[in-house]
């Protein structure tokens, strides 16, 4: 299985252009299976979907998660998930973080063998443990589980002490900034029953455009 993550921006590129149908130009393009986005919903207001999801079911292979409670974004707290339309969903969460900002996590279970979890943890490190423990405690179970995103961790072990017992975590390359990477923030972590088989970054010339962020990839068995 593909996994992916990638914070969009609300769909704004370095050219300041709000421009959804170049996201997905970038998320066709990667082969994934499962998508996890973050900053997917404008934060003011209703937090209307950036991305709409007449676009996604048109334009794409996949469809959203339902995790929506206000009828008008695509995920909760800007967190998104989207699934190829042949795979089964047979579960899915909303998971309220703890920190300074309001943050939460999004989880789908495909066909009851495997869990997704995508997040976009806070810009304070004491708020990140505390949402990763936050995470963790709503996985702990034998269901292979990968948590993905915007980890906003700048260090290659600090801030991630809650998952070093259950999890392995990666980094599959510089992803941040856009223009000139120079930071791995967006991460995959593995439960112990998944393995990494190989991972990247999507460096090509629309996604160093459509977003900030360059979206990360993940083969997992």
């Amino acid at each position: 299985m593909r996994l992916a993550s990638y914070n969009i921006r609300k769909c704004i590129g370095l050219d300041r252009r709000r421009d959804p149908a170049r996201i997905l130009q970038v998320i066709n393009g990667i082969g994934a299976d499962v998508v996890a986005l973050q900053e997917a919903d404008k934060r003011l207001g209703a937090r209307p979907a950036a991305l709409p999801r007449e676009m996604v079911e048109s334009e794409t292979d996949f469809r959203p998660v339902a995790l929506d409670e206000t009828g008008v974004s695509l995920g909760f707290h800007g967190n998104a998930l989207l699934v190829r339309k042949d795979l089964a969903v047979t579960r899915s969460q909303r998971i309220d973080l703890p920190g300074t900002e309001p943050r939460g996590a999004v989880s789908v279970e495909i066909g009851g063998r495997v869990r997704v979890v995508g997040v976009h943890l806070g810009l304070l490190r004491r708020d990140r443990r505390r949402q990763l423990a936050a995470v963790e405690d709503q996985v702990n179970d034998a269901l292979p589980t990968a948590i993905l995103g915007d980890f906003n961790e700048w260090r290659a072990r600090r801030g991630l002490e809650a998952l070093h017992f259950g999890f392995s975590v990666h980094a599959p390359g510089r992803s941040f900034h856009a223009a000139r990477p120079v930071a791995a923030l967006d991460r995959i972590a593995l439960s112990r029953h998944l393995e990494l088989r190989d991972a990247g970054v999507v460096e090509n010339r629309p996604a160093r455009v459509a977003s900030d962020h360059l979206p990360i990839w993940a083969d997992v068995a």
